[in-house]
């Protein structure tokens, strides 16, 4: 009787550990779940900033001779699996825009670029909601900057394939999702300018 007492009553404490350490993981798990969206911007933008840091010149044109995937049928949906792994590996993926054509380039005709649309003000292309006729957006391959005036912005729906044809007037065209993933905005900015890149135009993208 002794004996068998004093072995539950060592077993207790342990008990008491694991559960709580259960308790622990399910809340952890709960406020993953609560705020997924919200880690996940926050991923990106960590991405986001890695990837510009220490891009140089030569990266660029590597990865402009990279071949691309343009089925638009594959194309998912950002989720917090891909952000982690993307942040643990610190990796570009999941950092940016993605190009919509083979054939587009810099500056001339329609330069057509897609991103995801994060509900936060600063990941991704998630601003564009906001975006006002206009505004200026700037592009660059670390040799020019491109400016571009917004002209253009509407919701579209999915199927308006014409936005990524490529036109005789330089122009850029921006697409993220609206409405939950049922729509897109997509806006369209023509080019104004095209400038020798410099230390001090670059600073606008936050390379370093």
């Amino acid at each position: 009787m002794t004996s068998t007492a004093s072995k539950n009553t060592k077993d207790h404490p342990v008990r008491r550990i694991i559960l709580r350490l259960v308790a622990v993981i399910l809340f952890l798990l709960g406020l993953a779940l609560v705020f997924n969206q919200q880690i996940s911007a926050f991923l990106v933008k960590q991405n986001q900033t890695a990837a510009l840091k220490g891009l140089t010149r030569d990266q660029v044109v590597q990865n402009q001779k990279k071949k691309g995937m343009y089925d638009f049928k594959k194309v998912k949906s950002i989720d917090f699996a891909q952000t982690t792994r993307s942040r643990v590996k610190n990796t570009a993926g999941a950092t940016g825009g993605g190009t919509m054509r083979a054939d587009q380039k810099m500056g001339k005709g329609n330069y057509p670029l897609a991103g995801h649309y994060m509900t936060d003000q600063g990941a991704l292309f998630s601003p564009l909601e906001r975006v006002k006729l206009g505004s200026m957006v700037y592009l660059t391959d670390l040799k020019k900057v491109y400016a571009y005036k917004i002209y253009y912005k509407k919701v579209v729906d999915p199927s308006a394939v014409w936005l990524v044809a490529n036109t005789k007037k330089k122009i850029v065209t921006l697409i993220t999702c609206a409405n939950g993933g049922v729509n897109r905005w997509s806006l369209r900015g023509k080019l104004t300018a095209v400038k020798p890149a410099s230390k001090q135009n670059l600073e606008m993208f936050k390379l370093r």
